[in-house]
């Protein structure tokens, strides 16, 4: 269980950096910072997924808490305008949070009272559980809640008008909320001892301050339909329920909230110790299906807020999240769907919602080859491997002859023109000739192919650095900035550099791009360099190649190791990055760092392959 103590609740710049994520199996989530101010677009008590995983709409963005009491009112929310104002200042009141799983439970306390709030989603459901509990020692309090909605695509901000009103139906315990014509509807569900006291009212200028950082439209207005008000005792319970389903819910919200627990504790049963447990829970979040289709199988999200199906993220995050886990079934379905959508010899990064396909990046057919082998050290499913050894012996084909974006083999010397990726281009060969011995079919092909590439390798060595060029027979001669990407070169085999070269290599990767929470894109003696990951959107994608920390390098960096000196590194490489977990996005660990203390998460808060 990860807890974040009241000096840092009541530290507001350190609370607003902490986030939780709760998730729901098909891309929707419930999202913000601990003190309850949204400071992304991103945020929200219910983002539902109404294609899933694509069409995120925010619809519920959050629930303010009034307390009365004693003849005093207590203002748990807290939220940031556009002018600088915090009001309410509820983060005062924040005594503690508490993340079981992936579950968060806010603990508020004052005088002569005491008052928690848990969130958890309905798994496989656009439904978000919000669930009060009054301490049995606490006085009677009336609690008086105030639902703030919106109807958004979640990349954008919502303006509202003084003439727009959501359309809001409250019968029987719920409100329909309509937002406008052709809107997706959502209720609001509670008990029948709740009084909804109509109000239809627009709260104006919310800051969401982590999108002004990042250069965007970061203002938005919310919609107040009225009040929930209700009299607590001391021991009773409350629970709204925000959805998008038209059904009823039919099991009681407190079977529900056994059910997420039930299944948490699946996920981590074969955990060995509580940093294990955590990444095994945080991993299902990414794992997500789209129930409305017809092939309902597994697929993996590459990331959250923004993120959505990446198959490059797919198919390195694929052992970390299914095969580590023994989710074996769910990782063939993604293996084999893989396999289905090459086409000449690549695989798309990105399948867009009409139908598009992005083949904009050369290394993702070879990461195939990893991720299956991955799977097969697992399983030994050799009828998988025949299954699809038609389509690796046609990827080979149509690297070696020439396909999209010039991606095609040197006949001079066997590498890639695609300089940076020839380390999985050995794996890949490697591999295949393996499964060919194995399957009993010709591995002398793959075997004369890996064997000229690797001779052909001696290449990339750069001996003044003492390390490997980034590109060679570039345009402007040999790339040698030093970056880790020739981290693969150790990493994904163990024979393709010599041990000598390799430790060298670990020894200035250790020094330059090694930091606490990954590595570098790029050392800092680099004139290119950036120090800093901000800006415009043009700014941050160049600053994310050139000096940025990527949190997933390190995997890399941990197998290349053991290749190199024949044992991992010591397991206090791995503190900074528990640390993290509950520093930024509890519970999980996010996408990008920045390059210099205090290596803040600047990018997506969490990113599958990290």
């Amino acid at each position: 269980m990860i807890v974040i103590p009241r000096e840092i609740c009541r530290d507001l710049p350190r609370a607003l950096a902490r986030e939780w994520i709760v998730t729901n199996g098909i891309g929707g989530y419930a999202s913000s910072t601990i003190t309850g101010a949204n400071t992304r677009r991103y945020h929200g008590l219910l983002i539902a997924a109404l294609a899933p995983p694509a069409a995120r709409v925010v619809l519920l963005s959050k629930i303010d808490e009034e307390v009365q009491i004693g003849g005093l009112t207590y203002r748990l929310g807290t939220n940031q305008y556009e002018n600088g104002t915090i009001h309410p200042d509820g983060y005062l009141y924040l005594e503690r949070v508490e993340l079981d799983g992936m579950l968060p439970t806010f603990f508020y306390q004052a005088p002569n009272f005491a008052l928690t709030k848990t969130i958890w989603m309905e798994h496989g459901a656009n439904t978000t559980h919000i669930h009060y509990q009054l301490a049995r020692e606490s006085a009677p309090i009336q609690l008086t809640l105030l639902p703030l909605c919106t109807h958004k695509n979640f990349h954008s901000e919502l303006r509202g008008a003084a003439e727009w009103r959501f359309a809001v139906a409250a019968h029987g315990g719920e409100l329909e909320i309509n937002a406008f014509e052709g809107a997706t509807p959502y209720r609001l569900l509670f008990p029948p001892r709740v009084q909804f006291v109509p109000l239809d009212l627009w709260y104006w200028r919310f800051l969401h301050a982590r999108e002004k950082e990042r250069g965007y439209d970061a203002v938005e207005d919310l919609f107040l339909p009225g009040l929930l008000r209700v009299n607590l005792r001391g021991g009773e319970t409350l629970t709204i329920t925000a959805t998008t389903d038209a059904r009823g819910l039919g099991n009681s919200v407190a079977r529900s909230r056994a059910r997420a627990r039930t299944r948490q504790k699946l996920l981590a049963r074969r955990a060995e110790d509580d940093v294990e447990k955590q990444l095994r829970v945080a991993a299902d979040q990414f794992v997500i299906h789209r129930a409305h289709e017809k092939e309902n199988r597994a697929r993996i999200l590459a990331g959250y807020p923004w993120f959505d199906e990446r198959t490059r993220e797919t198919l390195i995050a694929l052992e970390g999240l299914l095969i580590v886990t023994r989710r074996y079934a769910e990782a063939k379905e993604i293996l084999r769907a893989c396999a289905r959508e090459i086409e000449n010899g690549l695989l798309p990064n990105r399948i867009r919602a009409d139908g598009a396909r992005d083949f904009d990046a050369a290394d993702v057919t070879l990461w195939f080859f990893h991720a299956l082998d991955r799977y097969h050290a697992a399983t030994r499913d050799d009828a998988l491997v025949r299954e699809l050894f038609p389509q690796l012996e046609s990827v080979i084909e149509w690297h070696v002859n020439g396909t999209r974006n010039n991606i095609h083999v040197d006949q001079r010397d066997g590498l890639l023109f695609a300089g940076e990726i020839n380390a999985l281009w050995y794996r890949a060969l490697r591999v295949m000739e393996r499964w060919a011995k194995r399957l009993k079919r010709a591995p002398e092909k793959y075997a004369q192919m890996a064997d000229r590439a690797q001779i052909a390798f001696e290449r990339f060595w750069f001996a003044e650095g003492g390390y490997l060029c980034d590109v060679i027979d570039a345009p402007k001669g040999d790339d040698t900035a030093l970056r880790p990407n020739q981290l693969f070169a150790l990493s994904l085999a163990n024979d393709l550099v010599p041990r000598a070269r390799g430790e060298s290599i670990l020894q200035i990767v250790t020094t330059e791009l090694l930091t606490p929470l990954g590595l570098r894109t790029l050392a800092p003696r680099d004139p290119n360099y950036r120090a800093r990951y901000h800006g415009s959107a043009d700014e941050r994608d160049a600053a994310s190649h050139h000096g940025a920390v990527w949190a997933w390098l390190i995997g890399a960096y941990v197998d290349a190791y053991q290749n190199v000196f024949g044992e991992k590194p010591a397991r206090d490489l791995f503190a900074p990055f528990h640390a993290a977990m509950q520093a930024y996005a509890l519970g999980t660990l996010g996408e990008i760092f920045e390059p210099a203390p205090p290596f803040a998460s600047v990018g997506g808060m969490a990113y599958a392959a990290s």
